[in-house]
């Protein structure tokens, strides 16, 4: 976001963004992300940023549609980022362009939780064929929270997905957020990461939330 001491120079910001900020930053990433939202960034802004930061090799991702249609959905189909977070809020028209599109919708249950903001509803995207993703949005601002069953048991009952998408969305389409095929599924070439559950069914972390059902974390290192 601008800073205060930015507030009346936005466009010295965002020089300083695509400047010096990525020359040094550029070198250590592999992706590029804006928070393209009211308060945040333009989605003017937003693209000149992430266009710099294309051109120096790093791969695109936006935070968008927060806090209102505010532009970011439709611009990362525009650049074909990878994912866009939040979509809290969606047209159809945005649905629509998201599901002709590689960039994945992640949601991001966490956020509305602690902003008291609504949830989006995950059956309009999975009825419309979008690839959507779910995460913990982890950050000390307004997400501070680490948990993937409780993310996936919130997405079941406020988001309105079936439990099966539920894990597909926390699992598979994660990967698909970063674009990995290795990740996020079993099968022939992919890591061996997986969890054992002290349960009967994936079913459980809708049915149990807050409890700890995993029994053994297997790790491909």
């Amino acid at each position: 976001m601008v800073p205060a001491e930015f507030a009346s120079e936005r466009e010295q910001y965002v020089s300083l963004v695509i400047g010096e900020m990525l020359d040094i930053c550029a070198p250590k990433a592999k992706w590029i992300d804006v928070f393209c939202d009211t308060g945040a960034f333009t989605p003017e802004e937003s693209r000149r940023i992430l266009d710099a930061g294309m051109a120096r090799g790093l791969l695109p991702r936006l935070h968008g549609n927060q806090l209102g249609h505010t532009g970011g959905v439709q611009l990362a189909v525009e650049i074909d980022a990878a994912s866009v977070d939040h979509c809290t809020y969606l047209s159809d028209e945005e649905i629509g362009s998201l599901a002709a599109s590689n960039t994945v919708a992640t949601l991001l249950p966490g956020a509305e939780f602690s902003t008291r903001s609504p949830y989006p509803d995950g059956r309009r995207l999975y009825a419309a064929g979008v690839k959507v993703a779910l995460a913990t949005d982890c950050n000390p601002g307004t997400s501070f929270i680490t948990s993937m069953p409780w993310v996936i048991a919130t997405a079941v009952r406020d988001m309105y997905f079936t439990p099966a998408q539920a894990l597909h969305a926390a699992t598979f389409g994660g990967a698909q957020a970063l674009r990995r095929a290795d990740i996020g599924h079993l099968g022939v070439g992919a890591r061996a990461d997986f969890v054992i559950l002290d349960a009967p069914s994936h079913e459980y972390f809708a049915y149990r939330p807050g409890s700890n059902l995993i029994n053994r974390v297997v790790a491909a290192v």
